[in-house]
């Protein structure tokens, strides 16, 4: 049981986490924080948090555990706001979407890793935003992943797990590195290649007829596009060199498609659908009793 909470940025993440605390009786006091007055309202009023701050040392101050869920760009800001009023046992964790950011945004806002904190992600989402947007089940059977450090302490990571589990999430541990490069290939190429094409279309002279008669694969494709700009913006320039490593593997892998369409090579293109089509289906095969997953932050 947390006897109180605090969670800095109340929006989908950081409002479905204390949606989802609650409904399991796993929180005391839930102290919501930011920079806009009118938005924490607005979850105070939605019952997800009970009470809360904008000066982020008076919201941090008596708490059990924080939880930051703010933009990526945001972190060092909010790390070195809470810094002098974080208690001796209060356990530190965040939903950021890239942990080598995040891992030095603390060493460079406490002048070394806290050992009360354990660096976090949670692999769900939709492309919608704000607290009005957040789901009480929105961690249900998803995963969370937790990138502990050497100077993490145990029972700081048992808390951590526990308040995910608590959500109803899996909650899995990985190596921060492991983690950037996992996330690039898996979630952050689809985001920027879905807004590339977005924007791509959008530049055409013909984008009416182009947007009016898509179909369901078009909007499927472009679903994510339509996350919030500020905090991709963030994501992307935060894993700056795992996305860089990722979009160049895959620029040289389209350009065979390229190739094999340019040189009217049907007999390649069918075999890289194919290959591709496999790897799919042994893929849906392997994790069938996992549902889909969407990640925003």
């Amino acid at each position: 049981m947390i006897g109180r909470l605090c969670i800095i940025g109340v929006g989908l993440i950081g409002g479905s986490l204390a949606r989802a605390l609650r409904a399991a009786g796993a929180c005391g006091e839930i102290v919501g924080a930011g920079r806009n007055p009118d938005h924490l309202q607005q979850a105070v009023d939605l019952g997800v948090i009970d009470r809360f701050e904008t000066d982020l040392a008076r919201a941090v101050a008596g708490c059990d555990l924080v939880v930051v869920c703010t933009p990526l760009g945001a972190f060092e800001a909010v790390f070195r706001a809470i810094a002098p009023a974080l208690g001796q046992d209060t356990v530190l964790t965040d939903a950021g979407s890239a942990k080598g950011a995040v891992v030095a945004a603390a060493r460079r806002a406490f002048g070394a890793i806290p050992p009360r904190f354990v660096p976090g992600h949670p692999i769900a989402g939709t492309e919608r935003s704000g607290v009005a947007a957040s789901l009480e089940g929105l961690f249900r059977d998803r995963r969370v992943i937790l990138t502990p450090l050497p100077e993490t302490d145990a029972g700081a990571l048992a808390r951590v797990r526990a308040l995910w589990e608590a959500a109803g999430a899996e909650v899995v541990t990985m190596p921060v590195e492991r983690h950037d490069q996992v996330l690039a290939a898996t979630s952050h190429l689809p985001h920027l290649l879905a807004y590339a094409v977005v924007d791509s279309l959008a530049g055409m002279t013909e984008h009416d007829d182009i947007f009016r008669f898509a179909a369901g694969g078009f909007r499927d494709f472009s679903r994510i596009a339509s996350s919030d700009p500020v905090m991709w913006r963030d994501i992307c320039l935060a894993n700056r060199d795992a996305l860089l490593d990722v979009v160049e593997r895959f620029q040289a892998d389209f350009a065979e498609f390229v190739a094999a369409i340019r040189a009217a090579d049907g007999d390649r293109l069918h075999e890289l659908f194919r290959r591709a089509r496999q790897a799919r289906e042994d893929y849906l095969h392997q994790f069938a009793s996992t549902p889909p997953e969407d990640e925003p932050s």
